[in-house]
């Protein structure tokens, strides 16, 4: 039987200061299968009782401001950091690197945000990072793979919790 098609590789990305060697798998596999790498970012919402505080204290029009803005920063982040990986892991190679990497950022629970987008994105393979903790997944990163559809490939972050 003829191993299954990977068009579609969901990234996910906390963007911490750990997840290059995530990205750096996620990178491998998408040149390896030519596939397309949509990079997620989840962000979760500050909850009702943050929300009621920051209307108390602020017209609308400026929090849809800020956190468009917010957003904006965010995109920026995520394509600098692209850039320079490029830059630093792909730049000395002898063939250029062409990598087909869409960047979307969604908000909600990290789990539901990551399952939804690769259901409605109709991806093939979901790679993340995992801090280890005691040898054990993060939550997030369990509850991924017990809910996931496809294949979900956890690449240790070199984070560990103590």
């Amino acid at each position: 039987m003829p191993l299954p098609e990977i068009k579609t590789i969901l990234y996910t990305t906390s963007l911490g200061k750990h997840t290059r060697p995530v990205f750096r798998q996620a990178v491998n596999l998408a040149q390896t299968m030519k596939a397309h790498i949509i990079m997620l970012h989840v962000i979760e919402p500050i909850g009702e009782l943050g929300h009621a505080l920051i209307q108390n204290y602020l017209p609308e029009d400026i929090v849809k401001k800020m956190h468009d803005e917010g957003i904006d920063q965010v995109m920026q982040q995520m394509k600098t950091r692209v850039e320079k990986f490029c830059e630093e892991e792909l730049g000395s190679l002898e063939k250029i690197v062409d990598l087909d990497i869409e960047h979307l950022i969604v908000e909600g629970n990290y789990t539901d945000s990551i399952l939804k987008v690769a259901a409605k994105r109709d991806v093939d393979m979901i790679v993340m990072g995992s801090e280890n903790t005691f040898g054990h997944h993060s939550q997030t990163t369990r509850q991924v793979i017990k809910g996931a559809k496809v294949p979900v490939v956890a690449v240790p972050t070199g984070k560990k919790f103590v």
